[in-house]
């Protein structure tokens, strides 16, 4: 039996022997080769603290500002440099405001708040900005002056202009100093409209047969009527969804629109008093393979290169149910639409079995004007110079009957792109001069996963050139904006700034032309892949599009390789990225492809080796494969270590082991004994008692206290019985040939053990 001393000894001894255990030369998984930092897209994000929802932007670029809508405040931002904040004003609703908005059931914390939702540049210069201002939306004109932003602090009335609800889809455009907005005119948001706020407000009707539950998406003013040899008018158009009408179903099935009016509309004279007389709206299609029902427009964009003729509306589209990712880009001439207003039939409701209205195509003739019409040449010619001349019966054809009956075909009918796995939010489209001098339209996507997709369609071929994540993953882009190169990306938490031609991300020839990126090309006398634009168009630089030819770059010599040791059972991760996103990496292992196993496992960007042995020994090749061009990029020379001492030092490692295993049953079984011992003996009390186990043969009687041992008592009773309220309890201190601790109160009134030191055994 051990004294306590020896026990003593043994621990600290234990505690020596491990504290010396040596560490191994690698972990157990080994990361080789990977670059110390990851590479960032070189972007530049802002955000003030306790301010969110970064949604709302309005560029100036005659001020070289981005005015940025948030929830309370209004910022205004370096066109150049985002982190730069030039001014911001503060529009937080009142006390009073806030009260009356949770007394109506709303949330105080998110609801209650002053989102911006309206920013437009006025013709003088100003801003008009709207904001939901707790569900009671308000309207003022902003000014730049001086480096300040103000508020005129004449606000007027929102309703209809800006949504009550904060989350609730909204869409708005000012031309010529009008301002048109889709949105909802009620607290409750079941009272949408599209509208035009004028002195003279035109507005849609309130039925369903005009707007039936929809969700605003974007609007987008037309100058058709510049030269334009039929006399049309400007239009102004509206995409959305909305719950159709025209389809038989037990359950409700949403379909995307189109609707447009006419900039000149001034409502009729009886029939349609100051409501659209030109509101018409169509079905989008954007067809997708073995997807039934229609895809709901998300975003829209449009872009045009000359006259009105030359718009093309670019939309991203995703499924009606939610379960299910799966996103598609479609896209639509402007002629297209137009054809299908002038043109389409109409769809009529009929009412079958006396209760069930069904919608079907009209084929009856239609009145003169045809409905929904603007004032054109045809139109003038039988004395309409207005739409308060319109007779009713056109009037009243328009009233009940707006839908089409054809709907706007996408370009080549069929998406330009199809994903699964993300879901798409907003888009925005930039035109990039090639250098053969041709214009291609880049595609900037932004998803619900907080990231922004880049991509170009080729004669019909689709290629997704980089994918940055902007935000963290579940925070979706709500905004995109362009400036020439730089975009724009808002969210709920901040906005960044990136720009889409940065093209030093790619470091090789084959990287470069493999991108396809119409931005860039590989320069052969610099050896590196540098922007597309005035300065860099010589005939030394290499740049293929459409084929994805590479055979211009200079050859690219075998890599160097690079010696790995790895311990038996690692595992061992050898990195190789392939050179563009379309390529795919091809690993050898001394000349011989290299499958997937329990042991090899091929990644997109490197090659696993789970529990590495001797046959893991070898010469590793990782080439990058895309098309007829494979370069090759990494080589690895793997050898299992077995330097000199190799087994020794092993050998030696596994005996420490196993003496340290072995010594921890020794003293676990050593503690059980000394707590069987002390329990018996009665030097450590049961839990359930509080009297010592068994009583020693000598007790002490005598109470000789000495005034100090009466105040070491009270400490020691203190500390001993919890449950005593007396300042000294009657404690019996009873010593014998048995005890081996004894009790010392320092001055400080702690107690500590003292080691006894004899020869008894315990």
């Amino acid at each position: 039996m051990l004294t306590a001393k020896e026990f003593l000894l043994v621990s600290r001894l234990i505690l020596h022997l491990n504290s010396q255990s040596p560490e191994p030369p690698f972990s157990r998984t080994a990361n080789y080769l990977e670059s110390p930092e990851a590479q960032g897209n070189g972007g530049l994000f802002f955000r003030e603290e306790g301010f969110w929802n970064y949604t709302t932007m309005l560029l100036r670029e005659d001020l070289n500002m981005l005015i940025l809508g948030a929830r309370d405040a209004i910022f205004a931002l370096d066109l150049d440099d985002i982190t730069a904040k030039k001014a911001m004003v503060n529009w937080s609703v009142t006390e009073q405001q806030q009260k009356d908005c949770v007394s109506k059931g709303k949330d105080a914390t998110n609801e209650c708040k002053n989102y911006i939702r309206i920013l437009h540049k006025n013709k003088d210069g100003s801003m008009y900005v709207c904001g939901t201002k707790a569900f009671n939306p308000s309207c003022d004109n902003l000014s730049y002056a001086n480096g300040t932003l103000n508020l005129q602090k004449k606000q007027e009335e929102g309703k209809g202009k800006c949504p009550f609800d904060p989350f609730q889809r909204y869409s708005s455009e000012m031309v010529d100093g009008a301002l048109y907005t889709a949105t909802a005119t009620n607290f409750r948001g079941l009272e949408p409209v599209m509208m035009r706020s004028t002195d003279e407000i035109i507005r849609t009707e309130s039925t369903s047969a005009w707007l039936n539950e929809p969700n605003f998406v974007y609007m987008a003013h037309i100058p058709e009527g510049e030269s334009n040899p039929e006399g049309d008018d400007d239009k102004i158009y509206l995409f959305f969804t909305e719950t159709a009408v025209e389809y038989d179903s037990y359950t409700k099935v949403d379909v995307s629109r189109v609707a447009r009016v006419c900039k000149g509309d001034l409502g009729g004279q009886r029939t349609l008093q100051k409501k659209w007389t030109s509101f018409l709206k169509a079905r989008l299609d954007c067809p997708v393979l073995n997807i039934n029902l229609p895809l709901l427009v998300q975003d829209m964009f449009h872009m045009c290169q000359g006259d009105w003729t030359t718009c093309v509306f670019y939309g991203v589209f995703t499924l009606q149910l939610d379960s299910a990712q799966y996103s598609a880009v479609c896209a639509y001439k402007i002629e297209d639409i137009k054809t299908v207003f002038s043109e389409s039939k109409f769809k009529a409701p009929f009412t079958v079995e006396t209760s069930f209205v069904k919608w079907a195509m009209y084929s009856t003739e239609l009145p003169d004007p045809r409905p929904g019409a603007c004032i054109d040449n045809h139109a003038r010619k039988k004395g309409f110079t207005k739409t308060l001349d319109l007779p009713d019966k056109t009037l009243q054809f328009i009233k009940d009957k707006p839908l089409l009956d054809q709907a706007v075909s996408a370009i080549g009918k069929r998406a330009l792109l199809v994903k699964s796995g993300t879901a798409f939010t907003r888009i925005v489209v930039a035109i990039a001069t090639a250098l053969n001098g041709r214009r291609h339209h880049v595609m900037l996507i932004g998803t619900k996963s907080g990231s922004v997709m880049k991509a170009v369609n080729y004669e019909g071929e689709m290629v997704i050139m980089e994918e940055i994540q902007v935000f963290e993953p579940s925070e979706p882009i709500k905004i995109l904006r362009l400036s020439n190169t730089t975009l724009y990306v808002g969210s709920e938490v901040g906005v960044a700034q990136l720009s889409i031609s940065e093209c030093g991300r790619y470091h090789a020839c084959l990287d470069c032309v493999l991108a396809r990126d119409p931005y860039c090309g590989w320069d052969l006398n610099t050896g590196r892949c540098s922007t597309i634009d005035s300065t860099h168009r010589t005939s030394t630089m290499i740049q293929s599009l459409s084929a994805g030819d590479a055979s211009q770059c200079p050859p690219i010599g075998g890599s160097k390789s690079d010696n790995i040791s790895f311990f038996h059972g690692n595992t061992v991760k050898l990195p190789c990225q392939p050179y563009s996103n379309l390529a795919k990496v091809h690993w050898q292992l001394n000349g011989q492809p290299i499958r997937p196993s329990d042991t090899f496992q091929i990644l997109s960007d490197s090659l696993m080796i789970v529990n590495a042995s001797a046959e893991a020994d070898g010469h590793y090749t990782c080439s990058s494969v895309e098309g007829k061009y494979k370069a090759q990029h990494v080589a690895y020379d793997l050898k299992m270590w077995s330097g000199p001492g190799t087994t020794a030092f092993l050998s030696d490692v596994k005996e420490k082991e196993n003496t340290l295993v072995a010594m921890v049953v020794i003293l676990s079984l050593i503690l059980a004994m000394l707590v069987i011992w002390n329990l018996y003996k009665g030097h450590l009390p049961l839990p359930c008692c509080h009297s010592r186990v068994k009583d020693t043969t000598n007790t002490c009687g005598d109470e000789r206290f000495s005034a100090n041992q009466a105040q070491q008592q009270k400490v020691a009773s203190s500390t001993v019985n919890m449950n005593s309220n007396n300042n000294y309890a009657n404690i019996q201190r009873c010593s014998t040939e048995t005890d081996r601790l004894s009790t010392t109160v320092g001055s400080s009134g702690q107690i500590s053990l003292r080691y006894i030191d004899d020869e008894s055994e315990i």
